[in-house]
This record gives structure tokens, C-alpha cells and sequence, in this order.
């Protein structure tokens, strides 16, 4: 068994790699839950902070973490449970428009329990190792071991390694942590988690992309149905010989392009498997540039199109963000698609950001209309499910270009919408109209890219969601960590870790606007943010700041320039001058936050309790991560600033001077 510091290390790096395994393994499995991933990091935040608080009693039951581990994948496995996901304020795309499955207020509850059980018995490992160290000194080893929990995961993303590979890790981290004790149980339930894994691992039609779990099913010679997550969301299709294909919503754009004799240039956002390129080669382009964010349906395309449309060499492929591709390019294209990119999850488990959200804002329509040709037109199309979707998107674009966009429809909410910037460009069939009097929802921006919520609101689902968690979390504190009260003098501390959560939120979003919605833009992110704990850390084991305030003060002035500083002026920059003010304006308040937390935390007599307040306030920072559905994220920062001001007032130094 590992002792010593490379115990807390390892338990440290076992925890964050167990949490993003849980939050990517559970999107994948439980139908639906890819929109909700965020209840997933609440579990976690609260079984961390539960068993940090347990670790202070005498019954250790870090050694249950492989038994809970073990039952919740098999249980999942076993009985698969969909989350009921409806269309009425707020749109989730997949499959049919119908519910099925436990309801959300029932279903996400439960997942967030059994989260939390098992990742307060990882916690509370940690936190007996925790308490063995100055306070300071264990949390730098925490952060160390964090570092090489995300880097581990982060490197399996990029080899697109299947679930096996994430339980074998985990696995082998508890076998190095659990030593040779007699623990037959667990070992089983170790076990039957790598079976259950193994099974999805290697079933022929079963694959993994760093974003989704994806299914492949062969309908016919040539077609090939792509589910991801459990939900059906593309296939392949002979656009060049099947009837329905050669008259279908794909040629609408270049049809009613009506002056356009030809395409030198076509850009196809959400390329996907390559339908939407076939048909641009089809219709004579000379160029295409191809830019699809999932390398797995990439290469789908490159194995399975009948039409081989990757392979052609007029095609370029961009593996990246859409509208990162946009910003910037220097070309200029004759026709713009944006070919049914609904991406069916979140940016990350931290966050309301769906991976194509920065696609549809009104900054993001207004990018594409510079990168037009003279004559070019731009066009979109997919299933929107609600009508007011449909006028929001057509209502942008009329905004945008200055006419009313040409509208098709192939179904009572599938349209295809297409406009230009060049007056009498297009021949449309038809043009969007309005019913009368009818509410058309305003246009999303960069700060607000919530395009599938109606208005600017929590939605019910959500809040009773919220509330049942909020309950939960104190009955399960309450019984795993014993009394409340001792944490009341680290109140400070709480709310802390509420602020530093939403700012570490905030940088995530910032830097998916600004770099792109890619999971390795996210993963740099993370690690670039326990970087900068690490540095805080440091500076703290070396020197003690006298006047804590005045790192209040500096915090704030930071937290106020990021709040003055528009990220559309960040977008202008070339990618080096981009960087440098993205990492300024977003890690230094993390910095200076975290040597604030530094400097209180290394006095503290009870490092395990104020570091579980810490924990438990950052799940009440995930909780006000949906204030961002009433605000947009740049009040975040407010948000952030008023947590830090009752943190200064509620700080122990503070009050006992006031007595």
C-alpha cells in the first residue's frame, strides 16, 4: 500500500479522474443526462466535501469507494435509465419529440445521490491523508495529484480511449491505495466494473470520440445510422443517386442561390460523416472547406460514405470549433452552410454552454456575413422543434443582412433558411413570415448564447431540480459529516469556494468564445487553472501577506477590468496577442483568489472541516451557475465580487477586530 505523500497524491489524482470519468461516462449512458452533465459535478462537489467532513470520525469507509464505484456502473448497465427531457421553454434535440424515462426532477436526483456516495468515499480517502500534513502543505499535494488526474484523462481523450481504459485506471489507483487488505467485496465489484466496461468497450458497433459514446448501425449498402449518447443524430446517405437525396433540403441553398452560376467556395459547418459535402461537390464547388469539432464522425465519413467526399482532393477538413474556423479565416466563401449542427451536450459538466451555442449568436451570424464573397449567400437548416426557435434564428438573420431570409420548410418546425448581403441575389421559394401577433424570442449574443430558452429564465425543470438537490445535500451532510456547526467558523471559506467556482465557470466560457468549444480548449483551461492554485500556493508557503485586505481590493479592481473589457474586442486579435489577454484577464483573479484562500487556509487549526466548507461552497457556486440563464455570464462577475465581499466579512480576523 502507498503511504506517505504519495498517498494524497495519488488519492488526489484518483478523485478528479474519477469525477470527470463520472460525469463523461454517465452522459454517455444515461439517455438525456449529456444536457444536465453539470447535476453530475454537483454530486461530486458534494460527496468531496461530505467525506472530507467524515474523515474526521473513526470509521473509515474510504474502503467502501470500489463497492459504490462498482454497483452504480453495473446498476447503470443493468438497468438503463433515460432522463424525460421535454420541449417547451427550453429545447433538448434527439430522437422524437416525445418524453420517456423516470422524470428529471426524480431521475436527476437519484444520479446526483449516487454520485455523491461514491465520490465521498474517494473524498474522504483523501481527506485522512489530508490531516496527516500542514494545511498548506497537504493542499499543494492535493492540487499536484489533481494535475495528474486531469492531464491522465485528458491524454486518453486525445488517443480516443474507450471506458475500459478510464476503469482500469481507476482500478489500479485503488489496488495501489488499498494495499493487501482482505477485501474480497471490493474486488468483485472492481471487477464486474471492468467486465461491464469491457463488454461496452469492445462491442463492434460501439466507439468513442472524445465527445460522445457513438453508435453505428448499417441500415442498408449504403446507409449507416450515427446515434450518440443513445440518441440518434446523423447518417450516411448517397446523395448522388437516391431520389430523395437529389431532391431534398440539401440542394435547397444552392437553388436559391438563383444568380450564383457557380461556387468557387463553399464553407460546411458541422461537415459531420460528409452528406452536406457530397452535395456541394455535386453542384460543381470548386473548393469546399469542411469544419466538423468530432474527429470520430470525421473518420466515420472517411470509412463509410458511399459517395467518398473526404477523399476528394477539392475538400479541405478542419477539426475544430465553427466559429473559432470563422473568426479566423481569411477566406472568402460564395455559400455558407450551417448544416444541422445540434450538438446534444455541454461544453463542459461546469457550465449551460452547449457546444455549438457561440454558432447561432447574433456576433457569430455577423462574422459569417463578412467571410461572404460579393453575391454569396449564407444558409442554414435543421429540425427546430418549436416555432418561436424558428423566428428567433430567421428574425437574427433579417437583423443581420438587412432582408428577410428565404424560408423552406420540410416539416411543420425543419426549415431551411437562406439570406445574402447583395440585394437580388437569391430566388426564394418563399420568405419567412411571422404568424401575427405572434412573440418572436430576441436574438442570442455572445453573452448571452442560450439559443434553445425561450426567454430569459430558470425554466421549473430546472429549479425544482435544484431544490430537491439543495435538500438532498443537507440530509446527506448532515449524515456523512455529523454536526453543522463546526463548520460555521469557516463560513469565509465557503463562500470561497462559491465564488472560485463561478470564476473558474467564467473562464471556461471565456476562453470556449475565444478558442473554441473543443474539449481540448476546456481540458487546457482546467489544467491552466491548478496551475495557477500551484503558483498561489507557492507564493503562500514563502511569504504571509500582512494586510489580506489589499488582496481583497486587488481581487476586485481584477474582477472589475474583466467585467470593463468586452471579449468581442479580444476576438479582433491574432492568436498571440489573444492569448496573452485571455490568460490576464481570466487567470489573474484566479491567482490572486487563490492566494486570498492560501494565506486564510494555512492558519487554520481543522484543515479537513475548512476544507469541506470549501468543497460544499463550491457546489453552491455551481447551483448560481444558472443565474447565467437570467443574466448572461459577464454578471457572473458581479456574482463573483459579492462573494468575495461576504467572504471578507464574514472572515474571523475581520470580526474579532469588530469586537
Amino acid at each position: 500500500m502507498v503511504r506517505g505523500r504519495w498517498r494524497l497524491v495519488l488519492y488526489s489524482a484518483l478523485m478528479l479522474f474519477t469525477e470527470l470519468a463520472l460525469i463523461r461516462w454517465l452522459g454517455s449512458n444515461v439517455i438525456y443526462l449529456a444536457f444536465f452533465s453539470n447535476f453530475v459535478l454537483l454530486g461530486s462537489f458534494l460527496g468531496i466535501g461530505a467525506g472530507f467532513l467524515h474523515s474526521r470520525s473513526q470509521r473509515d469507509l474510504s474502503r467502501l469507494a470500489p463497492i459504490a464505484m462498482g454497483v452504480l456502473i453495473v446498476f447503470v448497465n443493468v438497468f438503463p435509465v433515460t432522463v424525460e427531457r421535454s420541449a417547451d421553454q427550453l429545447i433538448f434535440f434527439g430522437g422524437s419529440s416525445a418524453t420517456s424515462g423516470v422524470p428529471s426532477w426524480i431521475a436527476l436526483p437519484v444520479i446526483f445521490l449516487a454520485t455523491a456516495l461514491v465520490m465521498a468515499c474517494i473524498g474522504e480517502g483523501v481527506g485522512r491523508s489530508f490531516k496527516l500534513y500542514s494545511p498548506l502543505d497537504a493542499y499543494r499535494l492535493d492540487i499536484i495529484g489533481s494535475l495528474a488526474g486531469i492531464v491522465a484523462f485528458s491524454a486518453l481523450s486525445f488517443i480516443w480511449a474507450p471506458p475500459l481504459a478510464w476503469g482500469a485506471v481507476v482500478a489500479v489507483l485503488f489496488l495501489l491505495l488499498q494495499g493487501n487488505r482482505r477485501w474480497f467485496l471490493q474486488g468483485a465489484c472492481l471487477a464486474a466494473m471492468l467486465v461491464f466496461l469491457g463488454v461496452e468497450s469492445f462491442t463492434p458497433r460501439f466507439s468513442w470520440s472524445p465527445y460522445y459514446k457513438i453508435t453505428e448501425t448499417r441500415t442498408s449498402p449504403t446507409n449507416l445510422t450515427i446515434s450518440v449518447d443513445g440518441i440518434p443524430h446523423q447518417g450516411t446517405a448517397d446523395v448522388l443517386h437516391d431520389p430523395a437525396q437529389l431532391n431534398g433540403y440539401r440542394q435547397w441553398p444552392y437553388q436559391d442561390a438563383g444568380n450564383l452560376n457557380h461556387f468557387a467556395n463553399v464553407l460546411v459547418v458541422g461537415a459531420g460523416n460528409g452528406n452536406d459535402v457530397a452535395v456541394a461537390l455535386a453542384h460543381g464547388a470548386q473548393h469546399v472547406d469542411a469544419v466538423e469539432i468530432d474527429p470520430k464522425l470525421y473518420q466515420i465519413g472517411v470509412d463509410n460514405h458511399p459517395n467518398h467526399p473526404y477523399q476528394d482532393p477539392r475538400v479541405s477538413v478542419h477539426i475544430t470549433d465553427g466559429r473559432e474556423f470563422l473568426e479566423h479565416t481569411t477566406e472568402r466563401f460564395d455559400l455558407i452552410i450551417f448544416a444541422l449542427p445540434d450538438s446534444l451536450t455541454l461544453v463542459s459538466g461546469q457550465s449551460s454552454l452547449r457546444l455549438e451555442s457561440y454558432l447561432f449568436t447574433t456576433e457569430a451570424m455577423q462574422s459569417a456575413k463578412q467571410h461572404l464573397q460579393p453575391g454569396g449567400s449564407f444558409s442554414m437548416y435543421n429540425t427546430y422543434r418549436e416555432t418561436w426557435l424558428v423566428d428567433r434564428l430567421a428574425s437574427t438573420l433579417q437583423q443581420v443582412y438587412g432582408t428577410t431570409p428565404c424560408l423552406r420548410r420540410y416539416g411543420a418546425t425543419s426549415v431551411v433558411m437562406t439570406d445574402s448581403a447583395t440585394p437580388g441575389t437569391l430566388t426564394c421559394q418563399g420568405t419567412w413570415q411571422p404568424a401575427k401577433g405572434a412573440f418572436i424570442p430576441a436574438a442570442t449574443t455572445d453573452d448571452y448564447p442560450f439559443l434553445y430558452l425561450e426567454t430569459p429564465s430558470i425554466p421549473s425543470l430546472y429549479i425544482w431540480t435544484l431544490l430537491l438537490i439543495a435538500a438532498a445535500a443537507l440530509v446527506f451532510v448532515r449524515i456523512a459529516g455529523g454536526r453543522l456547526r463546526p463548520m460555521a467558523k469557516f463560513t469565509d471559506l465557503f463562500f470561497m469556494g462559491s465564488a472560485f467556482l463561478l470564476l473558474e465557470t467564467k473562464s471556461v466560457v471565456q476562453f470556449a468564445l475565444l478558442f473554441g468549444t473543443t474539449w481540448f480548449v476546456n481540458a487546457l483551461v482546467f489544467i491552466g487553472v491548478l496551475v495557477a492554485v500551484l503558483v498561489a500556493i507557492e507564493i503562500s508557503r514563502r511569504w504571509t501577506f500582512r494586510r489580506p485586505r489589499l488582496l481583497y481590493v486587488l481581487l476586485l479592481l481584477c474582477l472589475a477590468v474583466a467585467w470593463l473589457v468586452p471579449l468581442e474586442s479580444l476576438l479582433a486579435l491574432d492568436f498571440l496577442p489573444r492569448f496573452v489577454c485571455a490568460v490576464l484577464l481570466a487567470f489573474t483573479p484566479i491567482l490572486i483568489a487563490n492566494l486570498i484562500f492560501a494565506q486564510r487556509f494555512k492558519a487554520v487549526s481543522e484543515s479537513v472541516t475548512a476544507f469541506g466548507a470549501n468543497l460544499l461552497g463550491a457546489m453552491l457556486g455551481g447551483i448560481l451557475e444558472y443565474a447565467s440563464l437570467l443574466t448572461g455570464y459577464r454578471a457572473l462577475l458581479v456574482i463573483v465580487a459579492v462573494l468575495y465581499a461576504i467572504s471578507l466579512v464574514t472572515s474571523p480576523g475581520l470580526l474579532r477586530r469588530a469586537a
